[in-house]
């Protein structure tokens, strides 16, 4: 399934209906003889967005919907990978207990990837009152198959990563990237086997194709289109998913050319590789490819992906100019976040999988309708929240109700006041490997402190980090015994959550004074 509805006699037919009843619908609204619609929902969702560039200047439509909305300035998400960050944010529940747990793309650990049959997903939920919309990347696997290819489903597919190939073959153009932009790296199967995978480095350069063969061209263009086809007789849902500014780093202009070398400055953790984070990285993709390059190619790396941050902006823009086209922007519940991070040279390392600030926090902003809003305008809140919450929050604010049992908790007291102080917050993060089951991470955020336990094999290194004062994670304390009090208490939090949500790993005895002996207490 292509999910192109273009050239579609009875689809053509049905736009025709929807534009003669428009102004006949108005007026019934306006006069109450309908019972009005629940609001429009709109989710859009970067891949790999970093949510420290934001705010700078790159970003301006993006920056308007956290000034018209509430923007959670601790967010984080479940997983910092693709597929089960998706499985967490569309079911509301933790990868152990949907089973969503990596990206599925080693045949042998591909099951781990889906999510369970049973768990009821935001798709499902909605599109039977909403007139639901998808436009571009497509990353939520289940047990059914992909989503896109069910028999019943009353999604319209108007682009996926599919289709977007087959538009280009039939235009006989390259998609971005090439041997150039991919690298090898080991990545363990199973956590027995060790093979070589391809995967995206940090290298940069220009699509010549143009904007317009695009990834995010293309997935805005078809957003728009779902917007001006909408059906007027229910409320509107639109998944925008767009791929920027995830890599490859090869991206068209006017993008390339944007962002000048002068227009920001490097963080000061990148390019660093810093004694007492976790050597095991250097078993994991972000090691392996971050150790390739120095402050002087991430800084080329950052323009480039500032500018793909800009070309994201810019079809958010698209976005919210066609609501506001079509009148129903005030009335629109509108949700921005990103599945995760990225690491861009921080720490020394690229991509995400890892628990580090770059990659597992994340932007999350969501405005509400004008006649509905429990917040207010510009409101920042900075208690520790996760994706987890944003199912829980959707179903309470819409008077849904899920097939199944979910994790997170409805952020909407927190934001009228009523709930938690504006301080504090739990946020619990795992990650189970890349394409197969290898490297695994688990990761508690307790207001402000941070701690992580990094496998490999028999191995477990642990960091712990105070948010306040070292927002860029360059002093693990558990190298100072005063605070081994205080790594036991949220170790002890982490090995109750692992043991409620069926983790699969068992927690292993926490010793800081044996981890200190085992690692030398390097300062």
């Amino acid at each position: 399934m292509t999910g192109i509805m273009q050239n579609n006699p009875d689809t053509e037919s049905k736009r025709a209906r929807r534009c003669v009843l428009r102004p006949f619908l108005k007026d019934i609204l306006e006069k109450g003889e309908m019972k009005r619609m629940k609001p429009h929902v709109i989710m859009i969702m970067a891949d790999q967005l970093r949510a420290d560039v934001l705010g700078k200047g790159f970003t301006p439509n993006i920056d308007a919907i956290a000034k018209e909305g509430v923007k959670f300035d601790r967010a984080y998400c479940g997983c910092p990978l693709c597929v089960p960050a998706r499985g967490v944010i569309f079911t509301g529940t933790y990868p152990n207990r949907n089973g969503s747990l990596i990206n599925p793309w080693e045949p042998e650990d591909a099951k781990y990837g889906n999510v369970k049959s049973g768990i009821t997903n935001l798709y499902e939920l909605m599109e039977e009152e909403w007139d639901s919309i998808h436009s571009g990347k497509q990353h939520l696997f289940t047990e059914g198959g992909k989503l896109e290819d069910r028999k019943d489903s009353k999604t319209r597919w108007l682009s996926t990563e599919q289709s977007y190939k087959e538009y280009l073959k039939e235009n006989g153009i390259s998609m971005p990237g090439g041997p150039s932009f991919r690298m090898r790296v080991p990545e363990l199967i199973s956590g027995k086997a060790t093979h070589v995978a391809n995967y995206s480095n940090a290298n940069t350069g220009r699509y010549e194709p143009g904007e317009e063969y695009y990834f995010d061209h293309y997935f805005a263009k078809k957003a728009v289109e779902g917007i001006r086809g909408r059906d007027p007789l229910k409320p509107l849902l639109l998944n925008a998913m767009f791929l920027a500014p995830h890599p490859p780093l090869e991206i068209p202009d006017p993008w390339y050319s944007l962002v000048k070398d002068t227009d920001f400055d490097l963080p000061g953790n990148v390019g660093v590789y810093y004694s007492n984070q976790s050597p095991l990285q250097m078993y994991n993709l972000p090691g392996v490819v971050g150790a390739c390059y120095n402050r002087a190619h991430w800084k080329e790396a950052w323009r480039v992906y500032l500018g793909l941050v800009a070309m994201l902006d810019n079809c958010v823009g698209q976005i919210r100019k066609e609501l506001k086209a079509q009148g129903i922007y005030e009335e629109s519940l509108i949700i921005f976040t990103s599945d995760h991070g990225e690491m861009l040279g921080s720490h020394g390392l690229f991509q995400k999988m890892c628990m580090y600030e770059e990659a597992a926090r994340v932007p999350l902003y969501i405005k509400f309708p004008k006649e509905k809003n429990p917040g207010r305008p510009g409101q920042v809140i900075k208690s520790t929240v996760s994706h987890v919450d944003l199912m829980p929050t959707l179903c309470n604010y819409l008077e849904l109700k899920p097939g199944h049992e979910m994790d997170g908790e409805s952020l909407i007291p927190l934001i009228s006041g009523n709930g938690k102080p504006d301080k504090g917050g739990r946020a619990f993060l795992q990650y189970d490997g890349n394409g197969s089951l290898s490297n695994f991470q688990r990761c508690v955020v307790r207001g402000n402190h941070k701690l992580i336990m990094d496998f490999f094999k028999d191995e477990v290194y642990y960091e712990l980090y105070d948010l306040d004062q070292d927002g860029q994670e360059t002093c693990n304390l558990l190298f100072q015994p005063e605070y081994d009090s205080l790594a036991r208490e949220i170790a002890a939090e982490l090995a109750r959550h692992m043991t409620a949500t069926g983790d699969h790993l068992d927690f292993p005895a926490f010793s800081p004074e044996r981890f200190r002996k085992a690692y030398g207490g390097r300062a």
